[in-house]
């Protein structure tokens, strides 16, 4: 049967790329300042029609609190039979500076290999893997089928954690198949167990009342950019470790690692600068706090006065591993800053988002069916990968159905540059992991 299942999914190649590459040209971005709102309406009927076609019913689109469209469908298990939720989503990240782009981001372009565009990974790559697995079982499916492809993910407007729990009933399953990460290397069959949570706070100094300037008043009129400098830099150690008092930043990985010097390659990092923190990179990525300035008011260089600041200020997001409280983790951020304001300066924090970390439960049946599966594809045992990134969805669904199995799984791994210019996809993944799921069906039906 595997083999003949292999058999169907190779056919099926050439439609899934078609299948890819209608996506692809869809450029649904959903922000309507850059795209137009239309895109991803058409987007996502493109998505239940392709639904429709494999089998799914009543695969209609539903208005999330955000004012995104989810689509949702459904197919009834046979008698006694276990139903799995699938989902995905079918917004994408913009394409950020098209001329860093090798080939037009909205093309899929089949170059070295593998299939370019934005969103061939993330995540119409993982639209399209549900899609060929649902095709090559056809009429044989034997599980029942929940479907939710949302709208908004990239924006992180919260619509369909919003309507999840007021529609818990009809989106209830035994497993959860969270399709939008992917393997540790192409290769490796890994499932991702734990996400790092987020929180952010954006910090104000104020020195003085206004700008003065430096030739007459610089020296002892503290400079509120140089006090923002020294309260930041408190955040990390001499080796660039993140370091808040407080909290917790010795944690310690115990799955499967990251080679530093593919980190190093797949992070862009130039020749000759050093990583940041010490232990092992899986340690810093996916088991310790991480602690990233993402911007700062200040007088910019072009344009700059002769002129002691006497305001700036900074947004800082801290990432924050499973077993640390998010909440927790803003409250030890926000103090450390207050604490280390140098001069007397001025000092506010505001409290942004607060998003807590996941760490998944792996001792059930469908994670033995998904072992078995990937074992039958891959030819080696299913790796436990962490992901540095949040996906605060899966918390939601943790929350509402508590008793069910979620499982991150999906076509992406490092070479695929989500979020980057030149995303891209390799073929052969998709290949193995509608495998993958295919299997993972059949398997897992088998537990009752």
């Amino acid at each position: 049967m595997t083999d003949e299942l292999s058999l169907r999914i190779t056919e099926l190649m050439p439609r899934a790329q078609a299948d890819l590459a209608e996506l692809v040209a869809i450029p649904s971005v959903a922000d309507p300042r850059q795209y137009p709102p239309e895109k991803c309406r058409e987007a996502a009927e493109w998505v239940a029609a392709a639904f429709t076609e494999v089998g799914l019913r009543d695969v209609h689109l539903e208005e999330t609190p955000d004012g995104s469209h989810a689509v949702i469908g459904h197919r009834p298990p046979p008698p006694g039979a276990p139903t799995v939720l699938l989902y995905c989503h079918y917004d994408v990240q913009p394409p950020l500076d098209e001329a860093a782009w090798t080939s037009p981001p909205f093309e899929l372009t089949d170059r070295d290999g593998r299939w370019f565009g934005r969103g061939a990974a993330d995540c119409k790559g993982n639209i399209v893997m549900h899609l060929t697995a649902l095709r090559a079982l056809g009429d044989d499916v034997p599980v029942g089928l929940k479907l939710v492809v949302e709208g908004s993910e990239e924006q992180g407007t919260g619509g369909l954690g919003e309507y999840v729990p007021p529609h818990a009933g009809e989106l209830h399953a035994d497993a959860l198949l969270i399709c939008d990460t992917g393997n540790a290397a192409v290769g490796v069959p890994t499932v991702t167990t734990s996400l790092r949570g987020v929180v952010t706070v954006v910090v104000t100094v104020r020195a003085l009342k206004g700008d003065m300037h430096s030739g007459m008043f610089g020296g002892p009129a503290p400079d509120a950019l140089a006090a923002l400098i020294r309260m930041l830099d408190s955040l990390r150690d001499a080796d660039g470790g993140t370091r808040i008092d407080g909290l917790d930043c010795a944690g310690t990985w115990s799955g499967v690692g990251y080679d530093e010097a593919r980190f190093r390659s797949d992070a862009g990092v130039l020749d000759g600068v050093r990583l940041t923190g010490s232990g092992t990179v899986a340690d810093r990525l996916w088991a310790r706090p991480a602690v990233t300035v993402l911007g700062i008011d200040c007088p910019p260089v072009v344009g700059s006065a002769a002129a002691v600041p006497a305001v700036a200020r900074a947004r800082v997001s801290l990432r924050v591993p499973p077993g640390t409280d998010a909440r927790a983790a803003q409250d030890a951020l926000v103090a450390h800053l207050e604490a280390a304001a140098p001069w007397g300066v001025r000092t506010e924090v505001e409290r942004q988002s607060a998003g807590s970390p996941f760490r998944a439960d792996t001792g059930g049946p469908a994670y033995a069916a998904l072992d078995r599966a990937m074992r039958e594809v891959y030819g080696k045992p299913m790796s436990l990968l962490g992901q540095g990134g949040s996906i605060p969805l899966c918390n939601v669904l943790a929350t509402v159905f508590p008793e069910a199995e979620l499982i991150l799984m999906g076509v992406e791994e490092p070479r695929c540059l989500i979020h980057a210019p030149n995303e891209s996809l390799d073929p052969g993944e998709l290949r193995d992991m509608a495998h993958v799921e295919a299997l993972f069906l059949r398997h897992f039906a088998n537990t009752r």
